[in-house]
Formats: structure tokens, sequence, C-alpha cells
């Protein structure tokens, strides 16, 4: 982690902290640890970070996700610190928006490559392995289906995805009945995704059916 990003993290405004615990076929995976701070990024731009850290570590070997974000204040990607710890092949992912492109780097111990991609007000970063990512697509979300560009850095690649704010609706988190806001998020490789936040927008939910997969809030304040 950069000294910058450090610094935002632990000193910026706090919107949240929380665990998600991820699920397939109901067999416990992985946890994800995120924040969410609000403040200054980059060149003083005003914006968020969002630093997350994956820890896949029921099945060999054990693989660790720790990507951090920065958004502007429209949402979009400002710059994108990824580090991915797999003993087979750590990668370093890099991230940096500059003149309408998104530039991603990815820097491993025998190769490195990169993509620029067009980035603006409709672009998002998103990882199929990463579920904090979700929460800057519902801000983006409406009543009417919203099209929006999704950059995968790990995969180096973009999907066509569409948002839809479907309001507040009934649904279970760890189990309890519950009432939250609901975004559905459809296109590209999960074909569908439902993400629920709560009054004060933290995620809570994210349920992806193709894969069988949720990952819920853990329990706690």
């Amino acid at each position: 982690m950069t000294s910058l990003l450090l610094a935002l993290v632990l000193q910026g405004q706090l919107l949240d902290d929380g665990t998600l615990v991820v699920r397939q076929d109901t067999l416990e995976v992985a946890r994800e640890a995120f924040k969410l701070v609000s403040g200054r990024i980059g060149t003083g731009r005003v914006g968020w970070t969002l630093s997350s850290t994956v820890r896949y570590d029921r099945v060999r070997p054990v693989i660790t996700l720790a990507p951090i974000l920065e958004v502007c204040c429209d949402t979009l990607p400002f710059a994108l610190q990824y580090d991915v710890a797999d003993p087979r092949e750590p990668v370093r992912i890099l991230g940096e928006f500059r003149g309408g492109r998104f530039t991603v780097r990815l820097l491993s111990r025998s190769t490195e490559r990169a993509r620029e991609f067009p980035a603006n007000g409709s672009t998002v970063v998103l990882d199929d392995s990463v579920f904090a990512f979700y929460v800057f697509v519902v801000w983006r979300a409406t009543p009417e289906p919203l099209r929006l560009t999704a950059i995968l850095p790990r995969g180096l690649r973009r999907e066509q995805i569409v948002v839809q704010d479907r309001g507040t609706e009934a649904t279970a988190v760890n189990r309890d009945a519950v009432t939250l806001r609901h975004v559905t998020v459809s296109g590209g490789a999960n074909e569908l995704v439902h993400v629920w936040v709560d009054p004060a927008g933290r995620l809570m939910k994210v349920e992806i059916p193709s894969r069988n997969l949720t990952a819920e809030r853990a329990a706690g304040p």
C-alpha cells in the first residue's frame, strides 16, 4: 500500500467498514473486509477510496486479493493499486485515469502487460471475486435502466452492464428477514447480480445466481 493511499484510508472520513462472508453452494469460501472513506484523492480531487482484502483460504493455494480503488466525485475511476497474493504468481495491478482513458498494467515476476480503456462518467471498476466494488455501481443506479461499462483489471477486459434500481424489497441477511434497497446488474459473465444496501447506503448483500454465490455482511454493529 502506498503511503498516500494509506493516509487516505486512515485519515479520511469513514463511511463504511464491514466484512462480507462469501459462500458458494452454502459453503463459506472467503471473507472480504472493506473500508470506504471520503476525502481528497490523487491530485487533490474530491472523491472516495475503497480498500478491500479478500482471503480465499478454503482450498489450496491460499489467495488474497487486496485492491485499493480511488474514484472521483462523479464515481469515475481515478487510480487503482491491486495486489494479488498468489504463491504461484504474485501480481501487482496498477490503474490510472488520464486523458479520457484508464490504463491498467499487470506486473508479475515473469511478464508485464498493459491495456488502455476509454473511460468517462459511465465507467466503473469491477472484479469477479471482489464484491465491495458494487457499492459504486449502486450509487449510479436509477429506476430506469442505465448502461455502464465495467473494467475488470485482473482480466484486462471490459463488459457492458445494465444497472437498475428496483426500489425497496424484502430479502434475508444472515437468515434474518430485512427490507433493503435492491439494485440489479445485468450483462457480462455473471449474467445477473443482485445487490442489496441498507437505508444508510451500506452494502449488505451481493447475490450471483449463475455462480450459486452470495456475499453477505457479517453480523455486527
